[in-house]
């Protein structure tokens, strides 16, 4: 499958969130929907039905998969819905009201 921006993502935003994710898993679903009303464009890649999205995510974490959903926000790797690690890496990077 092809990478799938949200549908809410406004199209003067470039996103610079991916999420990682698999359909199976509940906090990635809860992740985006969380992000969703949030107003957060970000791109999801489903690391099971797209190997190089798995590929993409072992690179980006040494080789070392420690789970999904893994989020990258500007370069910082976030494993798992871990809301006030990803809220600071969101307005770290000007992609969250402070």
């Amino acid at each position: 499958m092809s990478d799938q921006p949200n549908q809410s993502a406004s199209a003067s935003k470039v996103a610079a969130v991916t999420i990682y994710s698999t359909p199976w898993c509940a906090f990635c679903r809860t992740e985006k929907q969380w992000l969703d009303s949030l107003g957060v464009s970000y791109i999801s890649k489903d690391i099971e039905e797209d190997p190089n999205a798995k590929e993409e995510l072992l690179a980006k974490l040494g080789g070392q998969f420690q789970g999904v959903p893994t989020t990258d926000i500007g370069g910082e790797m976030i494993v798992g819905f871990d809301r006030p690690k990803l809220q600071d890496a969101l307005k770290k990077n000007s992609l969250l009201a402070a």
